[in-house]
């Protein structure tokens, strides 16, 4: 029997996974610092993430990650390679939330739905930075930045307060992201 406790993990869980797809080091620091405070239970082989190293690492992370997005160049590099890297930590910080259920049951669900909202999530940004790029030269791609950043820090806040409120938005985002995508047709290059 699944139990309130057992879906607001996996609605915390999916919430942060899709904001790694925004900005990967992101929700990984906003979880850290929200179990060092008693806010979010992290299962047992997860503790690390809310000690002083892993919240250091995670602060320097997120810095030089939204940092290194304003750069012109380097902006769709990072997107490049940015994918796998956020498939990864959505995967493991879904599952390092998900309570109450069996082992088998965490991996499957952070792998399957985890994985699959961070790579929509991280698809979107790729796509939207590709768009910005082509059609503004670049010069609109400080805009697309900041606003992935400004995204990733409220689900992450919402996923950590109000989980079920932080799935739903993920999915709407997703779902909107795809509906316009599907009218608009991509920008020939120039």
């Amino acid at each position: 029997m699944i139990n309130e406790s057992t879906i607001l993990s996996v609605c915390l869980g999916l919430g942060l996974a899709a904001a790694c797809g925004f900005r990967v080091f992101v929700p990984l620091l906003l979880v850290g610092v929200a179990a060092r405070n008693g806010f979010v239970d992290l299962g047992g082989s997860f503790e690390w993430m809310g000690g002083t190293p892993a919240l250091i690492a995670f602060g320097l992370a997120t810095v030089l990650e939204i940092g290194a997005y304003y750069v012109p160049w380097l902006d769709n590099l990072l997107d490049s390679i940015a994918a796998p890297i956020a498939v990864v930590a959505g995967i493991a910080v879904s599952a390092s939330v998900f309570t109450g259920m069996d082992p088998f049951l965490k991996w499957s669900l952070a792998v399957i739905a985890g994985g699959s909202l961070v790579a929509s999530t991280q698809g979107i940004t790729t796509l939207v930075r590709g768009i910005s790029t082509v059609t503004t030269g670049g010069l609109g791609n400080p805009v697309v930045s900041t606003v992935e950043a400004v995204i990733s820090a409220i689900l992450s806040f919402l996923a950590i307060l109000v989980p079920v409120l932080a799935f739903g938005l993920a999915l709407v985002i997703v779902a909107i992201a795809i509906r316009r995508m599907r009218r608009r047709p991509l920008p020939a290059a120039a």
